[in-house]
């Protein structure tokens, strides 16, 4: 047995692996929502492919945050993340590869509804399974490390859309490769050392004893601080191109894209950077405290921004702070959460930061740009993680 002083570490192979799968995820659905789906949908619907894309959008969202609680609790229950993982990437990639079969809309809803439950079946389990293999001292690295994923999300992307590279016919089947090669080394080769406390139930209250409620502890800030960034997050990534096209309209879609693909991969070694100086000095939202304070200072620079270049550089501040905030917040949401027993269950109800704001973000907008511009929008998101910032940077330390 360790020292008592002595730091626990699980073993760098499993964290590496780890994180491949982790980005097994975003390889699943960021080329296949934002490139072939919106291909598919104008190919079946024609005029209406907005409005039918909506729809998807929406009950796509239901489904990812159903199949994230569900499916996390679930393996709660069992114990057994690998299962779940396992059967979940494996209905995944086959309701990938049929989802070229749907040849109507309602068909091709319900096949995405589908799909975004097994996706969930895999992304839940594999979230809580982190929580269960790495100590606190490694959560800063583990943050960094998962920064990667929306970075290779977005490079397979520009990998399957690569002219001649790939046809469009086989482009579903080349992501499925890319997931299956990307989640399967982890569950055949990951050996992950045991930290039994990570794992062990809740103690056991006396009997009359009162169940402690704070509604304004750790875990509840954590949630509000994240839904607060996301929700400027997904505002950027639905209405960039406008933005881009009321500052400059001939600002090619290329440059675009590489300006969004730069904000992700120079997230990658800040945030590595930044979790591992809150593992050595154990300080583990101090990162999220100044990636949020950056983020709410590069939407300031977007509204005040009237020529090209400077909005470009306020939008790669945002970028790449905003990046580094989500993947350091995944890791250390797991340091705070109350009950090991229900971790999955737990980590699904955070995961409705990720599809609340695509539900919030579209009443902002239709309320804010018409009549008062982008400029608005963004000073209203640049308080909204000031808001963030002051949740985090209150609330105590915990040990």
């Amino acid at each position: 047995m360790a020292d008592a002083g002595t730091p626990r570490r699980q073993s760098l192979p499993f964290l590496l692996l780890y994180a491949l799968a982790s980005a097994g995820g975003a390889i699943a659905y960021v080329p296949f929502l934002t490139i072939w789906l919106p291909g598919r949908m104008t190919q079946l619907a024609g005029t209406a492919d907005v409005q039918t894309l909506g729809y998807v959008t929406f009950f796509g969202a239901v489904a990812a945050s159903i199949g994230g609680i569900g499916f996390g609790w679930l393996s709660d229950l069992t114990r057994n993340r690998r299962g779940w993982i396992l059967a979940g990437l494996i209905l995944t990639i086959v309701l990938l590869l049929a989802v070229p079969l749907a040849h109507d809309i309602w068909s091709l809803v319900a096949m995405i509804v589908a799909w975004q439950l097994t996706l969930n079946m895999m992304l839940g389990p594999l979230a809580a399974w982190a929580g269960d293999c790495v100590p606190d001292e490694q959560k800063g690295l583990l943050g960094g490390l998962l920064a990667f994923s929306p970075a290779l999300g977005g490079w397979s992307g520009w990998l399957v859309t690569w002219p001649g590279l790939v046809s469009a016919e086989q482009r579903l089947v080349v992501i499925a490769l890319l997931v299956a090669s990307a989640v399967l080394p982890v569950l055949l080769l990951g050996r992950p050392r045991a930290f039994p406390d990570l794992t062990a139930p809740p103690p056991v209250r006396a009997v009359g004893e009162a169940r402690r409620r704070r509604p304004t502890g750790p875990a509840v800030r954590m949630w509000l601080a994240r839904l607060l960034v996301q929700i400027a997050e997904a505002a950027l990534f639905a209405y960039l191109y406008f933005w881009f096209r009321s500052i400059d309209p001939g600002m090619h879609d290329n440059e675009k894209a590489r300006l969004f693909g730069m904000a992700l991969t120079i997230a990658i070694p800040i945030a590595l950077a930044a979790g591992r100086w809150a593992d050595r000095n154990d300080r583990p939202f101090l990162p999220l405290v100044a990636a949020a304070a950056v983020s709410s200072l590069g939407m300031v620079g977007m509204a005040l921004a009237t020529g090209l270049d400077a909005a470009k550089a306020s939008y790669l501040v945002f970028g790449i702070a905003s990046t580094v905030f989500l993947s350091l917040h995944s890791s250390q949401t797991l340091r705070i959460l109350p009950r090991s027993d229900r971790r999955g269950r737990d980590l699904g109800i955070f995961n409705l930061t990720n599809t609340v704001p695509s539900l919030i973000m579209p009443w902002l907008t239709i309320s804010l740009v018409p009549g008062f511009g982008f400029d608005a929008l963004f000073l209203l998101l640049a308080g909204l993680s000031a808001i963030a910032v002051l949740l985090l940077a209150t609330m105590p330390r915990l040990r």
